[in-house]
């Protein structure tokens, strides 16, 4: 299953955006639209890559009845993060919190962004050194998120503590898909 995403439009004020940037982690259980969650994927897609290597991968789990349109699942972002194609059934929210260490904050937010590397996407131009460029790019895709949080007054909180392969079975992720960042995303309390 294919869903095309809106395309995103301008808005809101970068210097607020910025100043206003913190992590939450409570989450009301609240709807986001399908606008919001295609800007979402779109600031997301944004972000700079060592020689155009973009060595990332992002699934979005949607919990059920929490983004509108779209049936729970674990989806993959496709096409220059323009589409989702669902890639598991099921609303996984407790599953992953479960492999995030227990931090069950997670299993309430509506969607929660997980971003994987395939890292030999830029090692293979880079050796080791692009280990380390990976990693910086997966801080741009974090902030991007947080920074389009910010403009649609949502809350999110970045994620590194949690257990590889666990996170990894839950969504049933390709091998190569190494997930390193995640992010749940919903209306803070």
């Amino acid at each position: 299953m294919q869903l095309l995403l809106e395309e995103a439009e301008k808005l809101g004020n970068l210097e607020e955006a910025i100043s206003q940037r913190k992590s939450r982690r409570a989450f009301k259980r609240t709807k986001l639209t399908k606008k919001q969650l295609s800007r979402l994927i779109w600031s997301a897609g944004k972000a700079p890559s060592a020689g155009a290597t973009y060595p990332l991968e992002l699934y979005v789990v949607i919990g059920a009845e929490c983004v509108e349109s779209i049936a729970a699942g674990v989806y993959h972002c496709v096409i220059g993060y323009s589409q989702l194609e669902r890639h598991k059934k099921g609303d996984l929210r407790e599953g992953l919190a479960i492999a995030c260490l227990r931090q069950m904050f997670i299993a309430d937010a509506p969607v929660a962004f997980v971003i994987a590397a395939e890292y030999e996407r830029t090692t293979h131009s880079y050796g080791d050194r692009g280990i380390r460029y990976v990693h910086i790019e997966v801080g741009h895709v974090g902030q991007n998120i947080y920074l389009q949080c910010e403009a649609f007054g949502l809350a999110t909180v970045a994620i590194g503590a949690f257990l590889d392969d666990k996170v990894a079975k839950v969504l049933s992720l390709p091998e190569a898909h190494k997930p390193i960042y995640i992010m749940p995303v919903g209306v803070g309390i």
